[in-house]
């Protein structure tokens, strides 16, 4: 970047200045009160995203048989539209009420409410009542989480029986809300086996989207997972969409939960949600959903009464957090590098746009920089438009990102973009002019952008206003 001279800075927007958006970030877990909601709502805001993903919480809803204390979801709920936010929300878990395994895990996580006809009485109750009552507020719902996985469905998974719950779920949400979505899905696994069994019941006729779940350190994999479920769903639903409902990795390598044990650092995490996004965003899925807001307990697997058993501490926040003896997320909530990439992909990527093919290509030039030609063969790329006529083209070395960075040159042909060309570090949100010892005419709307620096984390050249 030292070639260039830097002109400025991506300005944050907060999410009142958004009116739509396909970013978002996940505000999960306050069914299980593991962090301070007050504390981070005007964070969450400052970034821009305009989705949140909050998880229901049927066990602290429903404490009395058929008697329901909405008050905490409310203040949630009503929190984040204030601030321009739009929640969605995963309806879950069990209650111990209904199911004595239910009443002896932490939250009720990973115990549907399908084993008798109580069970589906009070879980259909539960859900129309909520769904009436957030008419106009929400609209989106979810149909529980992960539940291809053994920590969400603990009698183990199952995917007819996650099908006809798919489908009873869905009659209660629309008997509460006849006009809200209902997402199903929450799939984490790659196994396609489990989703044709879901499929077999007739369920994703009934969805109107379905949620998927990545987490890796590599996102190189993600395009064709997309295209896969996207095609699947279709020959069962031609109308449904795909949602990006979790992803995410740590900052530091001692956390619990997925991608635990990796050598995660801050500056990681933060390529890794710039990579992941971005490349979610050429998917085209309908929106997608960072894990997740701030560091807070996993407490998928927890035992009631046995405290150890859920002091599981993950780093996947985009805010920091220390924890007291409970294993309550507590401090100032501090934004970590994360958070500010999260908070320029928001500003740049709101409103609409759409992908799209441009007319650049790489071409292969001696590099004194780096002495040798520019190479982009194994480059990632992809371009969007906006409404306004400008356009972006963004690009990247898919390095393995735990153990090798990078930082090269590359050599791009443009023919016929229009629009005077800066470059955008998305780590940062540094905006830069590209000097004319940068540029080769070659007349008629043809020219070369000579050298750019290519790092192993999105850059995007823009063209027009886009920024």
């Amino acid at each position: 970047m030292d070639r260039m001279r830097k002109t400025g800075q991506v300005k944050a927007c907060h999410s009142l200045e958004v009116n739509q958006s396909k970013i978002g970030l996940g505000f999960e877990k306050l069914d299980r009160d593991v962090f301070d909601p007050e504390k981070a709502y005007d964070r969450v805001a400052e970034s821009g995203v305009k989705w949140i993903r909050i998880q229901s919480g049927w066990a602290r809803t429903e404490r009395e048989p058929g008697v329901y204390d909405f008050a905490w979801l409310d203040a949630i709920v009503d929190n984040l539209r204030v601030r321009g936010l739009k929640p969605w929300l995963c309806l879950c878990y069990g209650n111990g009420l209904y199911d004595e395994a239910a009443a002896k895990v932490f939250g009720s996580v990973g115990c549907p409410p399908i084993n008798n006809a109580a069970q589906k009485r009070a879980w259909h109750d539960y859900v129309s009542r909520l769904t009436a009552r957030y008419r106009g507020k929400i609209t989106h719902y979810e149909v529980w989480n992960e539940p291809d996985g053994a920590w969400c469905w603990k009698q183990g998974p199952n995917g007819a029986e996650y099908g006809e719950f798919v489908i009873a779920t869905a009659a209660a949400v629309r008997e509460g809300d006849p006009a809200a979505k209902v997402i199903a899905g929450s799939v984490c696994l790659k196994d396609m086996a489990w989703l044709c069994a879901v499929a077999a019941t007739g369920a994703l006729s009934h969805a109107d989207a379905l949620t998927y779940h990545e987490y890796s350190e590599d996102e190189t994999g993600n395009i064709e997972r997309v295209r896969v479920l996207r095609s699947f769903c279709t020959r069962f639903n031609p109308d449904i969409k795909i949602i990006q409902g979790e992803s995410g990795s740590q900052s530091r390598s001692d956390g619990a939960g997925a991608l635990a044990g990796m050598a995660w650092t801050p500056l990681r995490q933060a390529k890794q949600l710039l990579r992941h996004t971005l490349s979610d965003l050429l998917c085209e899925v309908e929106f997608l959903s960072y894990f997740s807001c701030m560091d807070m307990i996993e407490a998928l697997n927890g035992t009631v009464g046995d405290k150890a058993s859920y002091l599981d501490y993950g780093y996947f926040g985009v805010l920091g957090a220390d924890f007291d003896e409970d294993g309550r997320s507590t401090g100032d909530y501090t934004p970590k590098p994360s958070y500010y990439a999260l908070q320029n992909i928001a500003s740049l990527f709101r409103e609409d746009f759409n992908v799209v093919d441009l007319p650049v290509i790489g071409q292969p030039t001696l590099s004194r920089r780096v002495h040798r030609d520019d190479r982009t063969a194994d480059l990632t790329t992809g371009a969007f438009s906006k409404p306004n006529g400008s356009s972006a083209f963004v690009y990247w070395k898919p390095t393995p990102l735990l153990t090798t960075t990078y930082e090269g040159t590359v050599t791009w042909q443009v023919a016929g973009v229009k629009g005077q060309p800066r470059l955008v570090n998305l780590l940062d949100g540094a905006i830069y002019e590209i000097p004319d010892a940068m540029v080769q005419d070659e007349g008629n709307g043809c020219y070369r952008l000579l050298h750019l620096p290519v790092m192993d984390y999105p850059l995007l050249l823009t063209f027009g206003d886009f920024l």
